[in-house]
């Protein structure tokens, strides 16, 4: 089976394309290479002959047409996306062009690929698109609410929005031309490889240097987190026996706030090192004004994935955390080039 993945040089791509080369799939990694696209993160499938990376664009819709009908791709992947809350808050613009439009694009030249197909071929092709609990809104901090497959949208973010959107255009390519799409939405991935931007590598590593520890508002704000080689794994099983225009929510079952991941953090790498200073790292935790329209909370109802697909994470939190935080220990040559040159910890998302 050959299979495309979209973003397969970004965090949560580059452990499908990892797991998809690892199991025989022939895969073809398609990214643009945006600031947070490293192949830095490929590095141990780049030699494998059933792996091919193509630098280009998902709205570059002739290139990456002829490249399905060159590679006569099975299914595509989709999950190159801008996905940082913060930087949509401070640019927008580049999310509605990536996310609505470049997904747009992408379904062209998959649907006019798919059309072009017979037999066999047209019945097994599948088109994956991969999003976020992010397009529901937020849920009561507290409460036995989570997010369903039919959950109403209400996103709050410029962000959400356009994942929203891209999901609403996957579902109406699917409804008015008979593209054989399936969807899954996924809550907070971790994990190795992961840019760090985002709050947990970001605590990690600021943590490791004894740098201050931003955390948004009183720290109440709660997400389910979920470690990405999980993840990859009920992305494959969506991909391979997904039921052909349905959705899947996909959800770690760790409920926690954010407050308590970053204590969490804290503990475990004092845990793997000398106090600094004689403190422990709990110290360096400042709380900062929160982001606008930052939602309360995500939960995720993964059922349906366990129930018709057989998929439940494996790795629990506080293993999947420790994991990650020996990763980061393990492998300052993949993290420090990014936060010398792409990223040093600045603070995001706090355009009015």
């Amino acid at each position: 089976m050959t299979v495309m993945v979209t973003g397969g040089a970004g965090f949560i791509g580059s452990a499908v394309v990892r797991l998809l080369v690892g199991r025989g799939f022939r895969v073809i990694n398609l990214d643009k290479l945006t600031y947070s696209g490293n192949l830095a993160s490929l590095s141990s499938v780049e030699d494998r002959s059933n792996y091919r990376f193509v630098q280009a664009d998902i709205a570059d819709r002739a290139r990456v047409q002829a490249l399905l009908e060159e590679e006569q791709v099975d299914a595509i992947m989709h999950l190159a996306a801008e996905s940082h809350v913060d930087r949509s808050i401070d640019g927008p613009e580049v999310f509605v062009s990536t996310n609505i439009v470049g997904t747009f694009h992408l379904l062209q030249a998959a649907l006019g690929y798919w059309s072009a197909l017979k037999g066999e071929r047209r019945e097994r092709f599948r088109f994956h698109h991969v999003s976020t609990d992010e397009v529901f809104g937020d849920l009561p901090l507290t409460g036995p609410e989570r997010f369903r497959e039919d959950t109403p949208y209400d996103p709050s973010s410029p962000y959400s929005a356009s994942k929203a959107a891209s999901d609403h255009l996957v579902r109406a390519w699917h409804r008015t031309y008979g593209l054989p799409a399936v969807m899954s939405n996924c809550s907070n991935n971790y994990g190795p490889f992961h840019f760090p931007e985002k709050l947990i590598p970001l605590i990690i590593l600021n943590a490791l240097e004894g740098k201050e520890l931003p955390v948004y508002g009183a720290g109440e704000n709660v997400r389910d987190w979920l470690f990405v080689e999980d993840h990859a794994l009920a992305l494959e099983a969506v991909l391979t026996r997904g039921q052909v225009g349905e959705s899947y929510n996909i959800g770690g079952d760790a409920e926690r706030s954010n407050l308590t991941v970053v204590e969490t953090i804290c503990d475990l790498v004092d845990r793997r090192g000398a106090l600094l200073g004689g403190k422990p790292r709990r110290a360096l935790i400042r709380f900062v004004a929160d982001r606008p329209g930052h939602d309360h909370r995500y939960a995720i109802d993964a059922s349906k994935i366990a129930r018709e697909l057989g998929w439940r994470p494996e790795q629990s939190f506080d293993a999947g955390l420790a994991t990650t935080i020996d990763w980061y220990l393990a492998n300052e040559w993949w993290w420090r080039p990014l936060r010398e040159r792409c990223y040093a910890g600045e603070r995001l998302g706090v355009a009015i």
